[in-house]
């Protein structure tokens, strides 16, 4: 499988840079879209010949950036794409095991096949070797490019939160599947993730900032408006607000801020109004 590769930066930690040798053997060509402002990491990679950096010194969002690369590889003939997150890291061998995998099936209508994401979500793996999914997170993916180029890639406008979502749910509304590989494993670092119990109901505080919950709240609700005919409970549950709140009044820091971003996310979801953040005071 001739295999093409991107992981997008956002001020990247040195663990994050290394995390690149988990799978750079496994491609043929590595992308790396630097969303980092004001600062060039190009100095930090080191193999330039099977890797190309690119970088407009500014934050382009998840979906440009996997974009830009996706169309990149079409246009050097690759036809299928691995989408990595800087956060993300395959266990040893493992990707090699996926391509092997997926060389002897039919992916005609496969437009993503993911790996089984370790994260710290207490979430049971699948005793099934393969199965379908509604959707996976992007890192770790391979993306079907021959499917992509059907679905006119990812929704640049949604910026950051729900990309993922969003794709996946129309790779579904266009006939096309999910595939996940559980056997391959992705160590997925979600972050400042922590469990609480209230009425001896356990819980999980996602700790997101309070731009990410303004994107969150705003690209949620336009998910649920195109996709409800095909998910709606998932959907309905995408867009819950009261235990979120619930969340960061009593457990989380910076609760006005969040709670404000439930309420601007609202507003421009409303009126339409997408693309990146912009701060108002």
């Amino acid at each position: 499988m001739k295999l093409a590769g991107v992981v997008v930066w956002y001020n990247p930690s040195d663990k994050d840079i290394n995390n690149i040798n988990s799978y750079i053997n496994d491609v043929d060509k590595l992308y790396i879209v630097d969303n980092t402002e004001g600062r060039n990491n190009k100095s930090k990679v080191s193999d330039l010949k099977k890797i190309e950096y690119i970088s407009r010194n500014e934050n382009l969002g998840i979906a440009t950036a996997l974009n830009i690369a996706a169309k990149k590889a079409i246009k050097e003939g690759y036809s299928y794409l691995l989408t990595m997150d800087q956060d993300s890291k395959f266990h040893q061998g493992d990707l090699k095991k996926m391509k092997s995998i997926i060389t002897k099936m039919d992916l005609t209508d496969i437009g993503i096949i993911s790996p089984w994401h370790k994260t710290k979500l207490k979430l049971e793996k699948p005793v099934e070797k393969i199965d379908y999914p509604l959707d996976v997170m992007t890192s770790g993916n391979i993306l079907n490019l021959k499917i992509y180029q059907k679905l006119k890639g990812f929704k640049d406008f949604l910026f950051i939160d729900g990309v993922d979502i969003e794709y996946c749910l129309n790779l579904k509304k266009n006939g096309y599947k999910v595939m996940r590989i559980n056997q391959v494993e992705l160590d997925h670092d979600l972050g400042d993730i922590f469990y609480r119990k209230f009425l001896n109901k356990e819980f999980m505080c996602d700790n997101h900032n309070y731009i990410r919950i303004y994107y969150m709240t705003r690209n949620y609700r336009y998910i649920r408006k195109e996709y409800y005919d095909i998910a709606p409970e998932f959907c309905d549950i995408l867009v819950k607000i009261k235990g979120l709140i619930f969340k960061i009044i009593f457990y989380e820091k910076d609760k006005y801020r969040k709670l404000r971003s439930i309420i601007l996310g609202i507003k421009d979801y409303k009126r339409k109004k997408y693309g990146k953040y912009e701060s108002r005071g």
